[in-house]
């Protein structure tokens, strides 16, 4: 699987797809990783579906997944 980033300028948080995982890099060094397997839905999802994330008080939401993973 290829290397897929997306970062929005206004967003404090840099996400990442890389082989099966879901990185979520934030400011200040902090990274969380995912198994995509745990999301089923972002796993199979396009790049487009991917791409269309928001950063919340409480993790990231892929809007047009009806998604939020829960970040500390």
């Amino acid at each position: 699987m290829a290397l897929f980033t997306t970062r929005k300028q206004e967003k404090k948080a840099k996400v990442v797809f890389s082989d099966d995982l879901l990185l979520i890099e934030f400011e200040g060094g902090k990274t969380q990783v995912f198994p995509l397997d745990w999301f089923p839905a972002l796993k199979t999802a396009t790049d487009e579906d991917r791409v269309d994330w928001e950063q919340t008080d409480k993790g990231i939401r892929f809007n047009k997944l009806n998604l939020e993973i829960a970040t500390q």
